[in-house]
């Protein structure tokens, strides 16, 4: 079975932090490969281009944080919630079972305010709005069923990869005095997608 894998905000050179057979991308001011691998979206305000179930995996380097929370309605008179409905998105094109990887700055270290493009802050608690038990984004129309496999301050250098569990003492030791001394300026989610009723 071939499986794939999406990089939401690739750019020109799409991730694949599983290692799947087939790779795609989306993103803002991607240019058309003639293959229809890498598309072309705002996903502030459109959906992911691929049919639900369609991805083993899916990852966001660096991406979360340009997504907006709140905007109008088209009339004006209303609000949205683009990181929801993003999320939601996720969730869709995921198949149960399926992986969201995303590294993204996280408060308070100041790489989540210096870039001007930032309008989306996020914590280390962030993900309790999207995953089990809690679910709490549900109250504004997260529909999604996640739950978290990992969420794991790290430093920025790292968030470019794939960041791995720490595998022993020493290893969670120094990210521990690492997360004391606030030099871990991103989080790491790892979230499976559950099949969940409104699927």
């Amino acid at each position: 079975m071939t499986t794939r894998h999406l990089d939401l905000g690739c750019g020109r050179v799409p991730r694949n932090p599983y290692g799947r057979d087939e790779l795609y991308g989306v993103d803002l001011d991607a240019p058309a490969d003639g293959e229809g691998r890498i598309r072309r979206a705002n996903l502030a305000v459109a959906p992911i281009p691929w049919p639900d179930d369609s991805f083993e995996s899916v990852s966001a380097y660096d991406f979360l944080e340009h997504v907006p929370r709140v905007l109008p309605t088209a009339d004006g008179q209303g609000t949205r919630f683009p990181f929801i409905e993003l999320m939601n998105e996720i969730w869709r094109v995921l198949v149960p079972g399926g992986l969201f990887y995303a590294s993204t700055p996280a408060y308070p270290h100041k790489t989540a305010f210096q870039d001007p493009t930032h309008v989306n802050y996020v914590t280390a608690d962030t993900h309790e709005y999207f995953t089990r038990p809690k679910r709490l984004a549900a109250l504004y129309g997260f529909s999604g069923d996640f739950e978290a496999r990992r969420v794991q301050l790290t430093k920025s250098s790292a968030s470019h990869d794939f960041v791995p569990v720490p595998a022993n003492w020493f290893e969670r030791a120094r990210l521990a005095r690492r997360i004391r001394q606030g030099r871990c300026s991103h989080v790491i989610w790892e979230f499976v997608a559950l099949e969940a009723r409104a699927r």
